[in-house]
Order: C-alpha cells, then structure tokens, then sequence
C-alpha cells in the first residue's frame, strides 16, 4: 500500500500518460465510421503501392544502416588508421543534417538538371543518362546517410565496452580478426545494434519531407493527401492508425530480437586493438572518409554555395518573421515539455509505486508516435471538443460560437509534448538519480522542504541536465515537420515548413537559408554528444 505522501503523485502522473494515451484512444475511435466511397478509392489506387513502398524502405533502409553503421563503428572503434581520431567524432555530425534537408540537396545535385549531370553531359556528351534520381534507390540512399549515425553511435559504444580482454582470447584460439568480428564482437553488440536500428526504422516509418521531395509515396504523404485532398479527416485518422501499427511492429521486432542482453563485465577500452597499414589503411580511411562526405560536407558546401547565389536576398522581414515563430514555437514546447518531464521524474524518484512507474512509461510512449499520427489524432480529438463543447459552451454564455481548439497553438504545444517527452525524460531522470538520498533527508532535518528543498537543493544540481533536455527538445522541435505542417496556425510558418514549400517548388536555392539555419542549430546537440562520449571513453 502505498503512503499518502506518494498518492499525491497520482494525478499528475495518471493525467500526463492520458495525454500519450490520447491519440492512442482516437485512433481506435477513428475506426467506428469508415466513409467506403474514399477508403475503396484508396484501395484501388494507392494502397497496395503504399504498401509495396512502404516495405521497400524499410528493408532497403535496414540492410543500409546496418552496414554503415556497424562497419564505421567497428572501424573507428577497434583500428587504428590515418584519420581515425577526428573521423571517430565527425561521422556523428550528419545527426544535425534533417532528413528532408539531406533530401533536397541531393535531388537539387543530381537531378537531370543538375549540376552533376550537366556538367557529364558537357564532358562525355549530350546522349550521357544517369539513373533516375527520385526513385526507391535515390530515396533509400539519403535516409541511410540520415539514420545510420543511430546504429553507428549505439554499435560503436558496444565495442568499446567489450574490452580488450575478449578478443585477445578470441585471437588466442586461433581466430582471425574477422573470425573474431563474427563469432564475438557482432554477437554481444547486436542488442545495441537492434535498439539502433529499431530507432532508425521508426524515424523511416515517420519520415514525410524526404519521401515528399521524392514524389515517393508511403503512408505519410498518403496521410497529408489524404486530408488535404480528400478533406477527410477521419479516413486520415484510419491511415495514421495503420502507420502506428506498423511503429509497434518495430518495436515488438526489436524487443525480441534483442533477447536478454548481459552487459560487459570488463573495462572500456579506449585503444585500437588492431593496426592497419598499407592498402587496409588506405581503405579504411576512404571509406570513412567517403561516407562522411557524402552525408555531411558536400551538402554543407552546397547549401552554402545556393545561400551565396540566391539564399541570402531573402534576408528580409518575411524570414525574420520564420526565425521568430520557430523560436517561439522551440523555446514554448521545450519549456512546457521539460517541466512536464520533470514533474515525472519526480514521481518516479518519490513514489516509485508499480501505478507510478506504469504511468511514466506510458507517457514516454510518444517518442514512437510519427509526428503525422499525432497530429490528425490530436486534431480529431479537437475537433470533437469544439463541435460538443467549445461551441455549444460560446453560444451559451453570448460568444461567437467559433470553434477555439482546431488549428490553435495548444493543439500543436500537445502534440510537441507528447512527441518529445521521452527525450527530455532521459537527461532529467539521469541527473536525478545522481542526487543522493541522502542529501534532501539532510536538508529536511534542518527544516527545509516543500518548495524552498526544491529551489535550494534539487534545482542547482539539476540546472545541467536540464538545459541538456530542454536543448534536445528545442531542436526536435526546429526540426520537425509532419506536426508542424498538419497542425500549424494559419500565418504560423516556420523554417521546416518554408524548406517544405521551397522544395515542393522545386525552388532548391531559396531552401537552403532556412535548411543552413536548421543544420546550425542541430549541430549543438551533437557537439555536446561528442563531448559527453569523448568523456565516457577517456579521450
């Protein structure tokens, strides 16, 4: 039984999980009137498309980053090589790069106007035709060079905590560096590497800019048309319903894959345990090198370059404009979402009951959650509100009667909070559970509580993860487009959506202002993940 001091933390934590399980609940309401005339459209048009589609990433998606990742984790972590100290930490720099920004600058290059191609056919002649760019092959590439640093971190954090020790006996009975890859280093890290690929599956399944500069169609770019063309919003519900299966499918993928994994006993190791010279180095590099080019510096340069051309006459008014609602936006939702979070912290440290630690796990169930799928749930519910209550409510005491909830800040401040808990969640719960027990027990026998405990001592030590989460969620928040787009306020664009009209434009210079603006903010995040992983391995 619990004591009264932890039934406290019940209303907070139970209302903030109802708040994940919201859109859960509308997708499965959504389901209670089907409009056949559109859903039979959608069937003999689009559907077995979308599915094929669908599919085709995924697996193209999965094979990509896992050879990527796993190979430059494996290389960077247990060879040494020209360029091995500085490449370890810039391979992790194309976590900054957007997908869709990523996206667009590859079409812009490759494209049969391109520069790359115009300039072979002034080399090599006019009859010179390269594969066709916006295809399965062009779209599966850019999301691999997007996603794969999420197998790439996780992997490489599960070699250098194998320790030395291991593979030494592996070698010592008569096994090959490869043979010893194989048969020890990939088994014991394959729960790190499943846990990177579920995250770079799910960020796939979730994905709607890049697919949309593709013309590829899969159930995000189904769902916007959906709603937009069709003007339905409860088939666009059922679509998002059917995408959400397809999260959980991952996820339940990875859970048993992973199995029961068995941390390490030994130190990490923070030498190269092999030394590779001659053309093994040469290689080594290259292909590290080539992989970092391709994901970071060449589309820096060629942002940088259309911003020269074109990009920097749109420096007006307008684009102030852009910069002050996505800040706005980023600081209000960092703000609510990190004091949300750490009011779940605090349940969970205080009143660590199995209702509490199930109510915070669900509340951090909305990171699964594609921004698409929170976005027309979020507006269902809302609608739902203003049409039953809002508006009968405004007539009565005298109002106009207008519905107040759809196409508001607050709906897209929800959807935002439910989307990122998870990641504010993280950073606070680790500085929270560096604090000692001991030392609020000692302040409260000195008679400090209640609100002066917190001020005084919980809140100076919790000052940097807090920054750290709020920082992680404002970035998030720069970045994410299929919320933004679905949900935002009429006159309420932002840089992710002026990239989105832009590219559906086919205007790549004007882009890349606001695509530069994102991939600057991005890059602090990924400076501090550096930091902190330099840190943890003694670098």
């Amino acid at each position: 039984m619990s004591h009264p001091a932890q039934r406290r933390w019940y209303p907070i934590s139970f209302l903030i999980a109802a708040l994940v399980l919201l859109p859960l609940s509308v997708l499965l309401f959504s389901w209670s009137s089907v409009d056949t005339e559109i859903w039979s459209h959608l069937w003999d048009t689009q559907m077995p498309r979308l599915i094929g589609n669908t599919l085709i990433l995924l697996a193209g998606v999965s094979i990509g980053v896992v050879l990527l990742g796993v190979s430059l984790a494996w290389l960077t972590s247990l060879c040494e090589f020209p360029g091995r100290r500085w490449l370890d930490w810039a391979l992790m720099l194309p976590f900054a790069i957007p997908a869709y920004v990523l996206a667009f600058v590859f079409v812009g290059l490759l494209d049969f106007a391109g520069p790359v191609q115009s300039l072979a056919r002034e080399w090599f002649g006019s009859g010179l035709r390269f594969p066709r760019v916006r295809s399965s092959g062009g779209v599966i590439i850019v999301l691999v060079l997007v996603f794969y640093p999420y197998v790439y971190l996780l992997a490489r954090g599960a070699f250098l905590a194998q320790g030395k020790g291991l593979m030494e006996a592996a070698r010592v009975l008569g096994q090959s560096p490869w043979q010893a890859f194989w048969r020890v280093a990939l088994p014991m890290a394959r729960p790190a590497i499943g846990a990177g690929l579920a995250l770079a599956l799910m960020e796939t399944l979730a994905d709607f800019g890049a697919v949309a500069v593709f013309n590829f169609d899969t159930f995000t770019t189904a769902i916007y048309k959906t709603w937009y063309g069709f003007y339905s919003l409860s088939s666009a519900t059922q679509l998002a319903s059917l995408l959400l299966l397809a999260v959980m499918l991952v996820l339940y993928g990875e859970r048993r894959a992973r199995g029961v994994s068995r941390p390490a006993n030994e130190r990490p190791r923070g030498k190269a345990l092999y030394h590779l010279r001659g053309w093994k180095a040469l290689a080594a590099s290259g292909w590290c090198c080539l992989v970092f080019a391709c994901a970071f510096v060449i589309p820096m340069l060629q942002l940088l370059t259309w911003f020269w051309r074109r990009g920097r006459f749109d420096l007006d008014e307008r684009y102030l404009g852009l910069i002050l609602h996505t800040l706005y936006l980023g600081g209000m939702a960092a703000l609510i979402t990190v004091t949300v979070a750490l009011l779940l912290a605090f349940a969970r440290r205080l009143a660590p009951t199995r209702a509490i630690r199930s109510a915070v796990g669900l509340a951090n169930l909305g990171y699964a959650l594609p921004g698409s799928v929170l976005a027309v749930s979020i507006m269902l519910a809302f609608s739902y509100l203003d049409r039953h209550l809002v508006i009968p409510l405004s007539s009565w005491v005298g109002g106009a009667g207008k519905p107040l909830l759809l196409g508001s800040l607050s709906a897209l401040l929800l959807a935002y909070l439910v989307r990122f808990m998870a990641v504010a969640y993280g950073p606070l719960e680790n500085s929270l559970a560096r604090i000692r027990p001991s030392l609020p027990e000692a302040s409260r026998s000195l008679g400090v509580g209640g609100p002066r405990l917190f001020f005084r001592v919980y809140l100076p030590l919790l000052v940097p993860g807090t920054l750290s989460a709020a920082l992680l969620v404002f970035v998030d928040v720069l970045k994410e487009m299929p919320a933004t787009l679905l949900m935002r306020p009429f006159g309420w664009d932002t840089l992710a959506v002026r990239v989105f009209e832009m590219t559906s434009e086919g205007e790549w210079a004007r882009a890349a202002l606001p695509a530069l603006t994102l991939v600057l903010v991005g890059l602090l995040p990924v400076v501090g993940l550096i930091r902190r992983s330099a840190r943890q391995i003694g670098h």
